[in-house]
């Protein structure tokens, strides 16, 4: 497999793809999902999840033999050389299971161990937005179409999403609390799909807390390459901690983190 990030944005849509197959046979009946949290809390699994994984691992394993992979649902494989890919066969599971059409799949490549192209994949919706470099697009039925985020540069004009405000506990919910009063709108529940829509301009700002690495791996370089700002609530790019924020522009970032970081309030 060449190293151009181009040929290997094809295979990602490949990937993606066979993912496609296995998860939309499936989603109309989902089925029971397994829990593989800790007791105390519901991280569901469906057999839709573990099949589509293991579908793109087949194609990685086969055409790419040395790049690794890190996958939800298996084992990682480490990679013999500077490729690992990150994939999350099924990122919002509980819509999933709920007969909502806003799942997606995260496809991320990683380059020494940092995210440079990245893929959601939207199957119910038949939307794909892949972003590397400068190059960020969405593939539909009307074609390609180039992505650019908005030009909002203030909370008072901007529209927040996270995936629900369950996940900030704590002092963590008192800082998201602090951004959210001050946005002209906020939608929940979209999962990565909220990202999707960032990079093509229509939400402004996303923040999310508890996140693991292969949520994030495909987010970083599609919103990036459409003009977004992606940081941790400190405003760096160490996303080890699993606090993610991504804005439309670098003042909206800025005001947002400035908030996050004020433990005064």
């Amino acid at each position: 497999m060449s190293d151009d990030l181009a040929l290997l944005a094809d295979f990602a849509g490949r990937l993606a793809d066979a993912a496609r197959v296995e998860t939309l046979a499936r989603w109309r009946s989902a089925g029971e999902a397994r829990n593989k949290a800790s007791e105390g809390r519901f991280d569901p699994v469906t057999e839709a999840d573990v099949a589509a994984e293991q579908a793109m691992r087949a194609l990685i394993e086969c055409d790419c033999p040395e790049h690794g992979i890190a996958g939800e649902e298996t084992a990682a494989r480490a990679p013999q050389g500077p490729w690992c890919w990150s994939l999350d066969p099924i990122d919002g599971t509980g819509a999933f299971i709920c007969g909502m059409p806003t799942w997606v799949t995260l496809i991320g490549l990683l380059r020494n161990g940092e995210p440079v192209l990245g893929v959601i994949d939207v199957p119910r919706l038949g939307e794909r937005y892949v972003g590397y470099g400068s190059t960020a697009v969405l593939i539909d039925a009307e074609g390609d179409q180039a992505l650019c985020t908005s030009p909002c540069a203030s909370l008072a004009e901007a529209r927040l999403t996270a995936t629900t405000p369950a996940m900030f506990k704590g002092a963590d919910q008192d800082r998201f609390e602090r951004v959210r009063e001050r946005v002209r709108t906020n939608r929940f529940g979209y999962d990565g799909y909220g990202y999707a829509r960032l990079a093509a301009g229509s939400i402004d700002l996303v923040i999310e807390s508890g996140l693991q690495p292969y949520d994030y791996n495909a987010v970083i370089p599609l919103v990036r390459a459409a003009g977004g700002i992606v940081g941790n609530w400190s405003g760096g790019r160490d996303m080890g901690s699993g606090q993610i924020v991504a804005a439309a522009s670098q003042p909206l970032f800025d005001e947002a983190i400035a908030l996050l970081q004020n433990s005064a309030g």
